[in-house]
């Protein structure tokens, strides 16, 4: 019969409860909050507030806010897929059908919708941001940091002094 002791489960460390509940050794959170709609007729669009908090020493800020459209979220995809070795997620659909005329409804302005998609968003930013190769490219960080997105940057990688 094999040695027992070669499949014993290692004993739990004992944490305090300080330990439990403080801030973990490095966090990365990002909400995707806030939508806006903006505009009239055909020139509306609909942005989101998108939160980064962290203490990750890549990031040379430990919070901040900006806003950004759908078609941000897809620019900053493209630029991961053309510079990145990572597999970049899927962002949720463009809703195609939903920009269809003569529907009885509001379309991709619908508050179903635009939560619908305010999920999908977070869940691929918050995927893409937990990458710890995505975390080094340039584009990302613009993307959760700056006001407005450089779209002629030259991409590369982000280094920590």
């Amino acid at each position: 019969m094999a040695d027992d002791r070669m499949t014993q489960r290692l004993a739990p460390k004992d944490q305090t409860l300080q330990e439990a509940y403080d801030v973990p050794a490095n966090f990365l959170e990002i909400d995707v909050c806030s939508p806006e709609t903006h505009g009239i007729a055909n020139k509306r669009y609909t942005d989101y507030e998108v939160r980064l908090k962290t203490n990750l020493p890549i990031f040379r800020v430990q919070e901040c806010s900006v806003r950004r459209r759908y078609s941000d979220f897809e620019w900053l995809r493209a630029e991961l897929e053309k510079e990145s070795k990572i597999i970049v997620p899927p962002l949720p659909g463009k809703a195609i059908k939903r920009l269809l005329p003569f529907r009885g409804d509001d379309g991709i302005f619908e508050e179903d919708f635009i939560e619908e998609r305010r999920q999908g968003i977070e869940g691929f930013i918050n995927k893409i941001a937990g990458h710890p190769l995505a975390q080094n490219e340039k584009c990302l960080h613009m993307f959760l940091t700056e006001p407005m997105i450089d779209k002629n940057y030259v991409p590369g990688k982000v280094r920590t002094h």
